[in-house]
């Protein structure tokens, strides 16, 4: 590969202060270890002509049991084995590289962005290195014999990375001041050469503690996106028919009429959550030319509804429904037909998802003539918008 550009990826450290059984680069984060998130950022930025190769530095020990579990990858992918100092895993990533240009990156730090990566390689050509870094925020304290001492936090910046460098000049650096570096950069400002600063994000976390980890977690998972869907059903109001709303049976001399049992409440909320999950409704999933659903209890079908936008990924939030009906008078079922509804969902015992409001038609309408029940509904759902979505 003449010229070009690899990803090193460094993934051999054990992480001491992180504690536990299994290194932090190995932990879970969001459904995937944290290596593997770093992996899949030089994946796209290979997708997009920014990359051409992946090296990943692992353990000694890792290095046997590694291959068999790593996924595929739409990268060139060459593994290389770690050292005792951070700087010797560097070196022999950059040693098994092809790049004229690498960008070295921690596996701890799993959300660098393209964008960044970008940034570091539009601006690595101009001192030969290109380094993220953050002001210091926070107030500093240097704690010494004599006591508490502040420390100005004027020009003081926090380096981060992936870090771009000329690769056969940072191998140079290294091999002339790697030792104890704790940083790349480190090694090359100690080797005379300058390095460009770009701006960078406060989301590239490295993960170092245990609480860390919690905090990858939630910005990995991304943040919630909502969807409200709105059902609507009507049926109308025969004799000889069972009357079922909410999954409960209504004493009533009058019955809904349907190829089901036709429950308007189930239906209109089916629909309600349906629509917000953006599946098809009832009446396609359910199809009245089906024998299958005649004279279903329409209870069971809005429990299948549920699960459909549960497979989406949904967490089903709430459902409001009004029941418009003349009679019979229903006041009194409510909160049963609730409790019935929240029991097809599954809800945890004492925390509501449900809500149901009865209105009288005002002798208006069909509805207000005891001719037919509608019912409308709507329903708020929520999910995780992962950033798994762009990268795995």
């Amino acid at each position: 590969m003449t010229g070009g550009t690899s990803f090193v990826l460094v993934a051999a450290g054990r992480g001491k202060r992180f504690g536990g059984q299994v290194p932090k680069q190995y932990s879970e984060a969001a459904g995937h270890p944290l290596w593997e998130w770093s992996a899949r950022l030089a994946e796209t930025l290979s997708l997009q002509s920014n990359v051409d190769e992946l090296v990943l530095v692992v353990s000694p020990e890792d290095l046997e049991s590694l291959p068999g579990n790593i996924p595929a990858f739409r990268i060139p992918l060459t593994l290389a084995v770690g050292g005792d100092e951070r700087s010797i895993s560097v070196m022999n990533g950059l040693r098994a590289a092809k790049g004229e240009v690498v960008l070295v990156h921690d596996a701890a730090r799993p959300l660098a962005s393209e964008h960044l990566c970008r940034e570091l390689l539009r601006k690595v050509h101009l001192t030969g290195g290109a380094i993220p870094v953050l002001p210091v925020a926070d107030a500093l304290k240097r704690v010494t014999l004599e006591g508490l001492e502040t420390v100005n936090r004027e020009d003081l910046y926090r380096a981060q990375t992936p870090q771009a460098f000329a690769r056969e000049d940072l191998i140079d650096a290294l091999e002339r001041f790697g030792s104890g570096a704790r940083d790349e950069s480190e090694a090359w400002n100690a080797s005379g050469r300058q390095v460009t600063l770009v701006q960078g994000e406060t989301a590239n976390i490295k993960v170092t503690y245990p609480e860390d980890l919690a905090l990858a977690q939630t910005l990995l998972s991304g943040p919630l996106e909502w969807r409200t869907g709105y059902g609507y059903d009507i049926h109308p109001l025969v004799p000889g028919r069972s009357l079922v709303l909410g999954g409960i049976k209504v004493p009533s001399r009058l019955g809904l009429d349907g190829h089901s049992d036709a429950d308007c409440l189930c239906h209109a909320a089916s629909d309600a959550l349906l629509g917000g999950a953006g599946l098809p409704d009832i009446g396609i999933l359910f199809p009245a030319t089906n024998s299958r659903y005649k004279d279903a209890f329409s209870l069971s079908l809005f429990r299948e509804a549920a699960w459909k936008v549960r497979e989406e990924g949904w967490t089903i939030r709430w459902i409001d429904l009004t029941l418009i009906a003349q009679v019979p008078r229903l006041g009194n079922l409510v909160e049963e037909m609730k409790a019935s509804m929240e029991s097809a969902l599954e809800c945890p015992s004492g925390i509501r998802h449900v809500n149901i409001k009865v209105k009288s038609g005002e002798g208006i309408g069909a509805t207000g003539e005891a001719k037919c029940m509608e019912c409308h509904a709507i329903a708020t759902l929520s999910r995780k918008v992962s950033f798994a979505k762009l990268l795995f």
